[in-house]
């Protein structure tokens, strides 16, 4: 295992420059862990769970910066069909864990029953409470397979969401991300709150226990998420050696065609 520790200056303010710093190296050992995964044909799934502007995406990029998408995919499901709705709960999960090699990051998960759907009424007392008892044994069977699952809940007070939540209506490129179900959520924070609970007190089992990561500051969020996530897996480092490139062998009766005859995009720029 390739053990993360934080630098001995940890405790200081976390400048931009100290940020990228020790995100860069955080991300290096993530290319480690991604090269441990395909050379070992080992499956690694991390749920990605947290209120609305809590911070999930932000770290899931950042980890997703400097992968392979080949072998590490984001898994961000919408609404269910009706097919999907008629289908045993886990089913739609199911069919997208991992294959031997692969990493899997789901933006949101099989929890939406015990958040989302709870407090929205999208499921009914009978489907909750089934779903609490099924949930454990679902997680053990990952488990049992081989399959390293790592839970991760984004704790974000409700002042600091409500200042993501205006900053999303501010900037145009982020506006996209607030939905009307965020809005309706805003509006049932106690609500919320409880179902965190409970859904934590039922699943938070010793095979897969819930590691909560306090995320009103996004940048420390991040580092600190992607730390524990690379502590908590025994990997090796597995990277390639260097190559080395010979020198290129230019064939002389090549002729390129005229440019003119091609359709190029505009230099606006």
């Amino acid at each position: 295992m390739v053990k993360i520790e934080a630098s001995a200056d940890k405790k200081k303010k976390l400048t931009k420059k100290y940020y990228e710093k020790e995100l860069i190296r955080l991300q290096a050992e993530l290319i480690k862990l991604q090269e441990w995964v395909k050379e070992e044909n080992q499956r690694i799934v991390v749920v990605f769970e947290g209120r609305d502007a809590a911070g999930k995406g932000g770290v899931i990029k950042r980890i997703m910066q400097h992968l392979n998408p080949r072998i590490c995919h984001v898994i961000a499901l919408g609404t269910p069909t009706e097919r999907e709705r008629s289908q045993w709960y886990f089913q739609r999960y199911v069919t997208h864990l991992p294959a031997a090699g692969e990493i899997i990051l789901f933006d949101r998960s099989w929890y939406n029953r015990a958040g989302v759907e709870r407090v929205m009424g999208f499921c009914n007392d009978d489907e909750y409470w089934q779903f609490l008892r099924d949930c454990p044994q679902f997680e053990r069977m990952l488990i049992h397979s081989g399959i390293h699952l790592r839970k991760y809940w984004f704790s974000v007070s409700d002042t600091e969401q409500e200042k993501r939540f205006q900053a999303r209506i501010d900037e145009p490129t982020k506006r996209w991300k607030l939905s009307p179900m965020d809005l309706e959520a805003r509006n049932r924070w106690n609500e919320y709150s409880k179902a965190k609970d409970i859904m934590l007190d039922h699943t938070d089992i010793r095979e897969a226990p819930w590691h909560i990561v306090e995320s009103d500051n996004k940048k420390r969020a991040r580092l600190n998420c992607i730390s524990h996530l690379l502590d908590s897996i025994d990997y090796r480092d597995l990277t390639p050696k260097k190559i080395k490139l010979k020198k290129r062998i230019i064939e002389s009766d090549y002729i390129r065609p005229p440019i003119s005859g091609q359709n190029l995009v505009d230099q606006g720029y």
